[in-house]
């Protein structure tokens, strides 16, 4: 073999190499991108529910964009099993506005840096679940990974001073039952969707969930023409990037697969939440950065806590 042709194989390999090096994670990105739209989704949520909007009406607005959002899935094709399956998608939407309308509720009165770690204990939980009903040995990584999700939300409970203890504990309490919905609504979804497919369960789904929302309408406190001017902008902004991370997650499962990674990488959004609150809070009309760089500390290291325990429970 001459020396030009060693070099020549030379660059190929090293080619080769930075194509794999390049190729294998971009997939990821589609998740990363879903992380931080939901953070800031959350913000304009926040942002919306200091104007006066509510988390019923909130529930009801986002509820019906993210299903109009949904209907993009529809020429992805799939088949109705039968009428008598109808209540799958049904189920599942129930689970679904109860984790918008618990994630709502913990975001109209809690703090954005609180809620957004605490559910990410959804992953934790969907295993959980997954045991119970498989009827699977507990694996000694999910015992490890309830135990740092517990020292993670102990985290974001420290310095919270006096008054504040109870309004944090809401918000703990609401945001694990949103992330207990979730977790079931993954899943039920993935038990139920392949015999629809993909472009048939969800929408139908989320169009469930949009009629459930009527709901709602009783407990507003004004007419949705009502909602003030100031708040209008975050309440649309916010309910639009919520569906559009959610499509953009769930197409990306279902065009590359490797869930676990893309789990992983989406629970990201803790941490982004902390970071995000602390450098540009003020951008959202956010006050969560002024509590004091203690309790920003504290919550950082609870959100690394808690994404440490998502990432054991796929070791």
């Amino acid at each position: 073999m001459t020396p030009g042709a060693s070099r020549g194989n030379a660059k190929d390999k090293l080619a080769i190499c930075a194509r794999h090096r390049y190729n294998a994670p971009v997939h990821l990105l589609w998740p990363l991108l879903s992380s931080l739209l939901y953070v800031v989704a959350a913000m304009f949520v926040k942002q919306s529910a200091d104007g006066g909007v509510g988390p019923w009406r909130t529930s009801f607005v986002c509820n019906w964009i993210t299903a109009i959002i949904f209907l993009a899935l529809l020429p992805f094709g799939g088949t109705i099993p039968g009428a008598s399956e109808f209540y799958q998608p049904a189920v599942v939407a129930l689970l679904f506005v109860a984790g918008q309308l618990f994630t709502f509720l913990a975001l109209d009165k809690g703090d954005v840096s609180v809620a957004t770690p605490v559910m990410g204990v959804k992953v934790i939980l969907v295993a959980v679940f997954t045991v119970a009903f498989m009827g699977e040995t507990v694996r000694w990584q999910l015992w490890l990974a309830a135990m740092l999700s517990f020292v993670g939300i102990a985290f974001l409970n420290r310095n919270a001073g006096k008054g504040n203890h109870s309004a944090l504990g809401r918000t703990i309490l609401l945001s694990l039952l949103a992330a207990a919905c979730y977790a079931s609504f993954d899943v039920l979804v993935t038990k139920w969707s392949p015999a629809w497919g993909l472009g048939r369960f969800l929408p139908i789904m989320l169009l469930f969930a949009a009629v459930y929302s009527f709901v709602f309408v009783p407990l507003f406190h004004a007419p949705l023409k009502e909602i003030p001017r100031k708040a209008r902008r975050p309440l649309l902004l916010g309910s639009t990037l919520m569906g559009l991370q959610a499509i953009i997650l769930i197409s990306a499962l279902a065009r590359f697969g490797d869930a676990t990674a893309m789990n992983v990488v989406y629970t990201m959004r803790g941490l982004w939440s902390v970071i995000i609150v602390w450098a540009v809070g003020h951008w959202f009309a956010n006050r969560e950065q002024h509590l004091g760089a203690s309790v920003m500390r504290g919550r950082l290291v609870g959100a690394l806590f808690l994404s440490a325990a998502v990432v054991l429970v796929f070791v």
